[in-house]
């Protein structure tokens, strides 16, 4: 049986829509009371599970942990498909970015889809979906590095908003309040990408993570002392985390013959995407799927793309986005992440996201200042 995402469940695409509903007083997916100002902090990597297990580090978001203070992020677990859906409402198989790195079917190479925008794909139909920043009728702001500022990946999900970068966190701490001193009702979008950095490079159960979140939560704090009344925050996150060790690292060999006939791998390690030869006749299509259940259905979920699709993997998909998804999905089950054994990228990387388990779908979203 494959995964298959609850319908009832509230999840990242609810959570800027309600935002907006909010500023105008209006009922929304969240019940969120209305407000003159909201801010959405949203930390990368901030899975519920690792936030609940370092409670101890974080006393200030510990006081949004209350009722029902998780949602779900959607498939796959990765950002650039999740903040798609944080910003549109819409799921991967409607707005497009369907994975870390995805198939550009027309160029006939895999996309990095947070870095690779060099004109081979225009952000501004890559991404099919309408903002929320585009269609609200209040001034919106986007705080976050200034390396992002005109990136390829800002341009097509964050367009529509007036973006401020800043350096740090308290440097977006200080930017957020003086939007919020200026402007006479305003959304605010402030992005922390530090966490997830140094997840990857230590995992999240690391001293340097929770040294980190420390630091984090010391300046939500700062944020929340500092927000004028009628302002609501909401801290979400895009995707949780899993720690791999050595032991946890599948190399998959050539000689398994698991990519007879994969002409380009797209995903990462824990959501791969392969995606076939287009001449490779459909009984080795056939044999080749089969093959990969046989050798993975202990430790992961295998698919095809039509199989995927049915059980809601993607949402709802569109013709055009269809073809950037793998004719083969694999989400891990078990506590493992797939490389490639020929050219196995990113196989150090102890912090991974991606698939279904609990860890990475369980996000927190906590309701502060006048939404507590």
């Amino acid at each position: 049986m494959l995964p298959e995402p609850s319908p009832t469940r509230r999840s990242l695409a609810d959570v800027l829509p309600s935002a907006v509903a909010a500023l105008g007083g209006r009922q929304n997916p969240l019940r969120l009371p209305a407000a003159r100002h909201v801010v959405v902090a949203l930390i990368d990597g901030l899975g519920a599970n690792p936030l609940r297990s370092s409670a101890g580090h974080a006393r200030t978001l510990a006081t949004g942990m209350v009722g029902k203070w998780t949602i779900a992020s959607p498939f796959p677990t990765t950002t650039a498909a999740a903040l798609a859906t944080l910003t549109t409402g819409a799921p991967s198989g409607t707005h497009g970015l369907v994975g870390y790195s995805v198939l550009d079917p027309e160029g006939d190479r895999v996309i990095n889809q947070l870095s690779d925008w060099d004109g081979a794909v225009e952000p501004a139909t890559w991404q099919r979906m309408p903002t929320v920043f585009e269609t609200a009728e209040v001034p919106s702001f986007i705080v976050g590095p200034a390396r992002y500022a005109d990136s390829g990946f800002t341009r097509a999900v964050l367009r529509g908003a007036d973006y401020r970068a800043a350096k740090t966190i308290a440097d977006r701490v200080d930017a957020t309040l003086s939007i919020l001193a200026t402007e006479r009702t305003s959304l605010t979008y402030f992005y922390v990408p530090e966490l997830d950095t140094v997840a990857h490079r230590h995992g999240w159960s690391s001293p340097e993570w929770a040294e980190a979140l420390e630091d984090l939560d010391a300046e939500l704090r700062r944020l929340l002392a500092g927000v004028p009344g009628g302002t609501g925050v909401l801290v979400t996150a895009d995707h949780g985390m899993i720690d791999l060790g050595d032991a946890d690292r599948v190399l998959v060999e050539e000689s398994t013959g698991l990519w007879d006939g994969v002409r380009h791998t797209a995903g990462e390690p824990r959501a791969l995407q392969l995606h076939l030869e287009p001449g490779l006749p459909a009984p080795d299509r056939a044999a080749l799927l089969d093959r990969w259940k046989s050798a993975e259905e202990g430790r992961g979920w295998v698919a095809s793309r039509d199989e995927a699709i049915a059980a809601g993997w993607f949402g709802a998909v569109a013709p055009e986005v269809a073809p950037r998804i793998g004719d083969i999905v694999i989400a891990a089950r078990a506590r493992v992440g797939y490389y490639d054994a020929r050219d196995p990228y990113g196989i150090r990387m102890i912090g991974n996201h991606g698939s279904w388990s609990p860890d990475e779908v369980d996000i927190p979203l906590l309701r502060l200042a006048a939404f507590s």
